[in-house]
């Protein structure tokens, strides 16, 4: 995907930077060129050596070095790439690049480049928040730098919240899309999410437990891989992507109804909750409680969106991906819940509320097809949905 792409990888200093070793063996993978540059703070987290054995090639940390300027110089070595990297983005990094300040090697290359630059910010929370940064943040866009991330999680420094540099399968993606039109430009691909509600009455409802998040991550993965995305949405917690189409809906019908609009699609991903049974009858008043007697409620089977898709006769979709959250048996279950629907993969998992997965910033999946189950580490729903994206870009290629 970035064979002959030539990275500068400029590394702030900040705790993420032990990240971007792996953001440089992500890209050498995938036939990409880095060039290093570590900042004198990025080098108090990662030493030039393990930077430069991973890059194959010398790191460059000094601004003032003449046998460097004789060769190269910092003009030519700022616009000899295809794409400036900023990872990790630290918040003194971004201030210097929205005021336009050189002191260093890093700020200089920064400045003086005419090539795209991807910032992806690492930094405290409240630091991310603060009114300052923000506005750097916006400078910087205006500018036409681009972002990934910042992720919502557990900080080194034991806060919570936005600030956690992007996992470097999102990073990747994002270098992708930039430098293209994305390895799935052309494709059509339908993404469910959230969960649906059922109503029973109008002020109460049946619905499966759904923040949205994992769908959303999937939907924006695939975007910045250039896909079209229909993306329909039952209603989450967490907002739609961007750069996607959204449909939203509330109930399984409507979304089933959605899902059969927009065929004819390439790929469909159907991460949404989708409640089992609705009731039968909905009331159109408010059930009352009557002298301590239970109402009779009758239900009804809702329709299977995912096995009607699966099962198409007449222009099935080339890719069709299911999930399955388990508690007991995930393998077993999910696995027979792939023959069952017809669908070419699972994205199996275990929701048991000790594992925290249910409504939490990570999942720990494993991957069911024909040929058996992939076990995947336990890792941030963004970083999840850029494996998937990946994983979808060969099976379409195929």
């Amino acid at each position: 995907m970035l064979t002959s792409k030539h990275i500068l990888l400029i590394i702030g200093g900040g705790i993420a930077a032990y990240k971007s070793l792996d953001l440089i063996r992500k890209l050498r993978e995938r036939g990409a060129t880095v060039t290093p540059v570590l900042t004198r703070a990025g080098g108090e987290f990662v030493t030039p050596l393990s930077v430069s054995a991973l890059a194959g090639t010398e790191v460059h940390r000094d601004l003032f070095d003449l046998t460097k300027e004789a060769e190269m110089g910092h003009i030519q070595l700022s616009r000899s790439a295809d794409l400036l990297v900023v990872a990790p983005g630290t918040a003194d990094l971004m201030a210097k690049m929205a005021q336009g300040r050189a002191d260093d090697l890093a700020s200089t290359l920064l400045l003086a480049t005419d090539t795209p630059v991807l910032v992806a910010p690492s930094m405290n929370v409240r630091m991310w928040d603060h009114p300052a940064t923000q506005r750097n943040v916006t400078v910087l866009k205006a500018d036409g730098v681009a972002f990934v991330g910042p992720n919502e999680g557990d900080m080194a420094c034991g806060e919570y919240g936005p600030g956690r540099m992007a996992e470097p399968l999102e990073i990747v993606a994002a270098i992708d899309s930039a430098l293209g039109d994305g390895p799935l430009k052309g494709k059509r691909i339908l993404v469910t999410s959230g969960p649906t509600h059922e109503p029973i009455d109008p002020v109460r409802y049946i619905a499966n437990r759904s923040s949205g998040a994992q769908g959303t991550a999937i939907g924006a993965a695939l975007a910045r891989l250039g896909a079209e995305v229909v993306f329909v949405t039952g209603p989450a917690d967490v907002a739609p992507p961007e750069g996607v189409e959204v449909i939203k809906v509330q109930s399984a019908a409507q979304m089933q109804a959605a899902v059969e609009a927009a065929l004819p699609f390439d790929a469909g991903v159907f991460a949404a909750a989708v409640a089992d049974w609705r009731v039968a009858t909905e009331s159109s008043s408010k059930i009352k409680k009557k002298n301590g007697k239970m109402p009779v409620l009758e239900f009804a089977e809702n329709p299977d969106i995912l096995a009607q898709v699966s099962q198409m006769k007449d222009g099935r979709p080339a890719l069709i991906v299911g999930f399955a959250a388990e508690t007991d048996d995930v393998i077993v279950n999910a696995t027979a819940k792939r023959k069952r629907k017809g669908c070419d993969w699972i994205v199996a998992n275990d929701v048991s509320p000790e594992t925290g997965i249910m409504g939490g910033n990570e999942n720990d999946v494993m991957l069911i097809s024909a040929d058996g189950s992939e076990d995947w580490p336990r890792m941030g729903k963004g970083a999840v949905a850029e494996r998937l994206a990946l994983k979808m870009i060969e099976a379409l290629a195929g």
